[in-house]
């Protein structure tokens, strides 16, 4: 038997009162980047509800090319659902949410992150730079890559935050700003 039978058993529950929605816009404006850590449930700590809005989760919640690559598809499709590209002012906002005692953060060790590489023939650098040891610095930092990137539409805003695993709490470090054109 499979360990995903108990998860297939609640998802038949789930599909019987299962009404599918038309492809379109979320029902709110935010696209949410954050950690895979089972310890955070974006949809938990948010009350988020099936179609609220799209979810972007890997190790750390880090802003990496490939989220910056999501950000940027939704954002174009949002565009294209809403009719062009100049139909409204402002799309989403990126909330960029990191937490406490990440598991990434023992990839800041020189040692563990050496035979993690070895492990997953990732490289040192990719996994340094997915470390999560200090969630309020490593948030901020995500923040600036995203708002830097040319691929960030000028129509979506950035804001970071901080969810602390003891508390459940959800504080905002970063303020949503949008990014600034360059001169």
């Amino acid at each position: 038997m499979t360990k995903l039978f108990p998860l297939l058993e609640r998802n038949a529950e789930f599909a019987r009162t299962y009404s599918p929605a038309a492809l379109g816009l979320p029902a709110v404006p935010v696209i949410v980047v954050t950690c895979l850590d089972h310890r955070i449930d974006p949809a938990l700590a948010l009350g988020l509800e099936l179609g609220d809005a799209p979810v972007i989760r890997n190790a750390g919640g880090r802003v990496t090319p490939a989220v910056i690559d999501d950000i940027a598809y939704l954002v174009f499709l949002a565009e294209q659902l809403r009719g062009g590209a100049g139909a409204v002012d402002t799309l989403f906002e990126v909330a960029v949410i990191h937490h406490t005692q990440c598991g990434t953060a023992f990839l800041a060790d020189p040692g563990f992150r050496r035979r993690a590489a070895e492990a997953t023939g990732l490289s040192e650098v990719a996994l340094e730079a997915s470390a999560v040891a200090d969630p309020q610095i490593t948030v901020k930092a995500d923040v600036e890559r995203l708002l830097g990137s040319p691929l960030l539409s000028p129509k979506v805003s950035v804001s970071g935050h901080v969810y602390e695993i003891a508390t459940g709490y959800l504080a905002t470090s970063v303020d949503a700003r949008f990014p600034q054109p360059a001169n």
